[in-house]
Order: structure tokens, then C-alpha cells, then sequence
């Protein structure tokens, strides 16, 4: 009962804001270690980690908002990086909850650094039970293993 009560706060209109530096790490030679090729590249803040953060802030709004057992999962981003941003500097990530549909959760993603926008765009996310979620995949690998 407490679940439905605390799901019903959520509303459109939730805003919420994360702020980090960028350091080596989550630029683009900094991913080399993965992907090699990317080590010769700018080091600038990398778009796989302006994705991340983005989804991150969007899970940061939720959690007053969830049971102990309730998660989220993401469906969607449509994400556009348009300006770089140097190591030093600080990135934040401003969303807002924008559209309820059940258990479906839609967000605007916009992303600045000290000096200007640098991306902008949606994220959707979907409320999950993690118990459940969890046997799911153990079902789906224990599946695999066994070749079926």
C-alpha cells in the first residue's frame, strides 16, 4: 500500500539537477582502456558518459519517490551532444519529469557546463519490481547456459 501512496507524490513538472567535474577519466581518451581508438581523441568530456549522467539525474529525481524493492529501467534516450567540454570544468544535468503513463516515465535532458549548453534532449524510463526484474534475468541466463 505505502508503494501506490508514495508513487502517487510522483507528478509531471519534478525537477532535479546533478552537478560533477570533468576529469580524465570520463573523457574520450579515457575510455581508451575499452576502446582503443579512442585514446588519440580530444580529451573532452565523452558522450557515452553525458549519456550516463543524464540517466543517472533521472534516476537521482526518483528515489524519494520509489519503495525499497522499486527500480527503474531506462527505454529510450534520444541525446544530442553539441558542444565539447574540457577537463576541469563542471557539467550539470537539469531534467524534468515530463509525462506519466503508468509506469512509464518520460524526462527532458537538458546538460550545461560552466560556460554553455552542451546537450540537450528525452529519456524514458520504466518503474520495475527488482525481485522480480532479478529472476527474470537469472531465468534468461541459467536459459543460455543451458543452450535453450
Amino acid at each position: 500500500m505505502e508503494d501506490v501512496l508514495t508513487l502517487a507524490k510522483l507528478d509531471v513538472g519534478l525537477v532535479h539537477r546533478e552537478t560533477m567535474e570533468v576529469t580524465p577519466t570520463i573523457t574520450v581518451p579515457g575510455m581508451g582502456s575499452i576502446f582503443p581508438g579512442f585514446s588519440a581523441m580530444p580529451a573532452v568530456f565523452a558522450t557515452a558518459y553525458l549519456v550516463g549522467f543524464s540517466e543517472w539525474t533521472c534516476m537521482r529525481a526518483l528515489v524519494p519517490f520509489l519503495a525499497i524493492d522499486q527500480k527503474t529501467v531506462g527505454l529510450h534516450i534520444a541525446l544530442d551532444h553539441i558542444a565539447a567540454t574540457p577537463v576541469g570544468m563542471h557539467v550539470t544535468a537539469e531534467v524534468e519529469l515530463t509525462a506519466i503513463e503508468g509506469r512509464k516515465l518520460r524526462f527532458r535532458i537538458d546538460c550545461r557546463d560552466d560556460r554553455e549548453t552542451i546537450g540537450t534532449g528525452i529519456h524514458d524510463r520504466f518503474i520495475i519490481d527488482g525481485s522480480r526484474f532479478d529472476s527474470s534475468l537469472n531465468r534468461k541466463l541459467s536459459a543460455w547456459r543451458q543452450g535453450t
